[in-house]
């Protein structure tokens, strides 16, 4: 008999042996060599191990119906890490940043557990703080009267130092000269080569100094004779910067705090109803694409589909921003993560893990978060020369102070450029913007706004024009068929199908209403044969034998239809604010259809505030001129641009950015996505086409134009909130340098201890972090 291999590495070598294929892996497994088994439906099943066990005992038919093979994951499989700080790094593996040093952090949602850098360097600081206590009370307590040093004597406490130093500078600070290497190695001078430099000198000078002391000249003696050991600034600086990277490490997590936020709203589990009519519990993980699930009430929508039976009133403020339950019943949407009320229901699944609407908001957000903002390249520029200036700066300060200091000025030397080297790290200068862009895009995203980059909410703060779309954008976006005038004798059905096959295949409001009305009617659509589209004027096509145009009047014109008999249907429709839409066939007008699509109610204060803020205000739509010009009268809009095709939409925003205006272009449909990518700033209603969305800096989840006036007070608090930081950053240092080389010795007869240095340092970052933090509070 031939021997089978199980999943284990195990072979069978006896001839008795039975094997079973594990339903889970799909290993062959020994059924007598003591292998976890599940009895299911009266059949028992065998398994390589516990696990395969635990999982198939949790959802039998996931395995036993082959749906495991169609399994897609809810996270990508190959994740990506990246650099907090200089987001252009990426690497396949977790590794340090070559420019700065940082350990990367997953692209993406935030991990899962606890940080790895975060557990390590909490483990090497108590073991730091352990041994730099009994170093403090070596070098500490003479100061106070308690002559420990006396009793031991200068020779053995400069051993005893060294004992306790050195596990922290060798073992615990490993890190940190590694990144210093590399920061060198990279020719991208940092934080961790200022520090590598500063404590390795202290501490090879310290090392050398112990244990040999002869080789030294009287001029770096005390009165007393000994030459002078620093073990304790090399520790205590080493224990400070750990202290400084644990705040900082936790005050980044918090800034992840709205994606955490975001992806809790999705349940663990789901109730799947299986083929065979029962239901069981299951992970999340194991709903696929097509699955019917149960909704009991009060809880979360696992993911996205439509309801099959049964109805309910869903609170959709994730969505909508709307506090009021939408009542939903057979054949309407349902979202991931939204809240079902009192009644249940049975919905069909189509959109899963990432690509629910929940998750495409997770990553944008989080891609948002890595961008880099244009202000941040003051900061890089800065921080080019920053390294090599403060080596120089160092360099200098030893100098000055060997040749003119007072005795010991040797040791002097060594304070003041150790000093110098460990204040003025650069890590605040380099966490001031991404900290505030990071934290920004959190509080948007809480408040609908989702910022596609840091570039979009840096031009925001300075746009002083706005290009608006009406349709869905000023207006409600959903349209209604309030009148249908026939002509020929058509009968207002056969129009009815006519129209509605021609506008199946449309994403346009008006066409919605026009499928909609036919949806009301019962109307059974037909084929089309040769459909054609003209961007911006109408759609052609043959039913059956007849062709037949749907569009507005340019487009009737262009194809000879007359219109002349509608002159007093149009100046009916224009007074009462309605949009039409033509209907021709064979040549001949056939029917027109008065659409009205009401303006939103928060549309007149949003273009009140934009006046406020002296932001030149332009509607460009393509309905009709007495359309568009009824609704801008209506919210105070004096400039529009009506009938307005894609190109002309384009045309417009060029000539608005040639006259110095940065121009932000707010629209919801796929003729917006091109004049969206051409503004400064794209602004997309997230109730829109796709295309709009994706052409877009700024997208407002719930569709509400009030979302421009918080992405404007997002992009103001932001950018300040960099500026700041900023300013903490550079004023920091160069207010501390210069102390730290001994400018002021002359007044107050001390040089700035390395220690407070280092704890001067670590503080820089974390006041630049907990001002960033601030933005989280800010009110939109």
């Amino acid at each position: 008999m031939t021997a089978e291999t199980s999943c284990c590495g195990s072979s069978g070598q006896n001839d008795q042996s039975k094997t079973a294929i594990d339903p889970v892996c799909g290993m062959n497994v020994d059924t007598t060599a003591g292998k976890p088994f599940f009895d299911y439906m009266e059949e028992t099943y065998h398994f390589c191990s516990t696990g395969c066990r635990n999982k198939f005992e949790t959802d039998p038919e996931f395995y036993l119906t082959g749906a495991n093979k169609r399994k897609v994951d809810y996270a990508p499989k190959d994740v990506k890490y990246t650099c907090p700080m200089h987001p252009e790094i990426i690497e396949d593996k977790l590794v340090d940043c070559p420019l700065c040093g940082m350990a990367l952090e997953p692209m993406g949602a935030p991990m899962d557990g606890p940080n790895p850098e975060l557990v390590d360097f909490t483990r090497r600081f108590w073991i730091s703080i352990g041994l730099t206590v009994p170093i403090l009370a070596l070098t500490m307590l003479p100061m106070i009267g308690i002559p420990l040093r006396d009793w031991l004597g200068e020779r053995i406490s400069a051993y005893l130092e060294l004992l306790f130093a050195a596990p922290i500078v060798l073992w615990a600070a490993k890190p940190f000269f590694v990144r210093g290497y590399g920061s060198i190695i990279n020719k991208s001078p940092n934080m961790w080569t200022l520090i590598a430099i500063g404590v390795g000198v202290a501490f090879i000078y310290s090392t050398v100094a112990t244990l040999f002391p002869g080789i030294f000249p009287p001029e770096f003696q005390l009165q007393s004779g000994a030459v002078p050991v620093y073990f304790e600034s090399a520790a205590v600086i080493i224990t400070l910067v750990f202290l400084g990277q644990i705040m900082e490490l936790k005050a980044r997590e918090r800034t992840g705090e709205a994606i955490k936020a975001l992806m809790g709203l999705t349940p663990e589990t789901a109730m799947r109803i299986n083929d065979n009519g029962t239901e069981r519990e299951v992970p999340l993980e194991n709903i696929l694409p097509g699955d019917r699930v149960r909704i009991r009430p009060g809880e979360r929508i696992p993911v996205d589909g439509h309801i099959l039976e049964g109805s309910s009133d869903i609170d959709e403020s994730l969505v909508s921003g709307e506090p009021l339950p939408v009542s939903k019943t057979a054949g309407a949407r349902v979202t991931g993560g939204t809240l079902n009320g009192s009644g249940g229901f049975v919905m069909m699944t189509d959109q899963i893990g990432t690509q629910t609407m929940l998750g495409q908001i997770v990553e944008m957000v989080s891609t948002a978060q890595r961008s880099r903002a244009p202000i941040q390249a003051i900061a890089d520029k800065v921080a080019a020369y920053f390294v090599p200036a403060v080596v120089g700066i160092a360099i200098l300060s030893f100098v000055i102070w060997s040749i003119f200091g007072p005795d010991p000025r040797f040791i002097f030397a060594l304070l003041s450029s150790v000093s110098v080297l460990i204040i003025a790290c650069p890590c605040a200068l380099g966490l001031a913007t991404p900290m505030s862009i990071t934290t920004a895009a959190g509080r948007g995203a809480e408040h609908g706004i989702l910022i596609k980059d840091a570039n979009a909410l840096e031009k925001m703060n300075s746009v002083n024009a706005i290009v608006i779309d009406k349709t869905g954008t000023l207006t409600e976006g959903k349209p209604t068929v309030s009148d249908i005038h026939l002509f020929s004798g058509t009968a207002q059905e056969d129009a009815l199908v006519m129209t509605a096959s021609l506008e199946k295949g449309s994403e346009h409001p008006l066409a919605k209403a026009i499928l909609k009305k036919a949806e009301v009617e019962k109307i059974t659509l037909a084929e089309v044969e040769n459909f054609k589209s003209v961007s911006g004027k109408g759609i052609s096509g043959v039913i059956g034998s007849k062709i037949v145009l749907v569009g507005n009047s340019r487009f009737m014109t262009e194809n000879d239809i007359d219109l002349s008999q509608t002159t007093d249907l149009l100046k009916r429709f224009n007074q009462a604010g309605q949009a039409h839409i033509y209907l021709a066939c064979d040549g001949q007008l056939t029917a027109i259809f008065a659409i009205t699509d009401p303006i939103k109610e928060t549309a007149k204060k949003v273009v009140a505030n934009l006046k406020s803020r002296n932001v030149r205000i332009v509607m460009a739509t393509g309905d009709q001129k007495a359309v568009a010009e009824r609704v801008a009268l209506e919210l105070g809009i004096d400039e529009v641009h009506a009938e307005c095709l894609p190109a002309e939409k384009l045309t417009l925003v060029d000539s608005l950015k040639k006259e110095g205006f940065v121009v932000a272009v707010a629209g919801d449909g796929v003729n917006d996505a091109p004049a969206l990518a051409k503004g400064d700033v794209g602004i997309a209603m997230g109730t829109g086409s796709d295309v709009s969305m994706e052409s877009a800096g700024i997208t407002l989840l719930h569709g509400d134009i009030t979302g421009i006036d918080r992405a404007f007070r997002l992009a103001e608090g932001c950018i300040s909130n960099i500026r700041q930081n900023l300013i903490l950053a550079f004023g920091y240092n160069a207010l501390c340098v210069p102390i730290a080389a001994g400018i002021l010795y002359p007044v107050t007869g001390t040089l700035l201890s390395p220690m407070i240095a280092a704890a001067a340092m670590s503080l820089s970052s974390v006041s630049v972090i907990a001002n960033a933090l601030r933005l989280k509070k800010l009110k939109l």
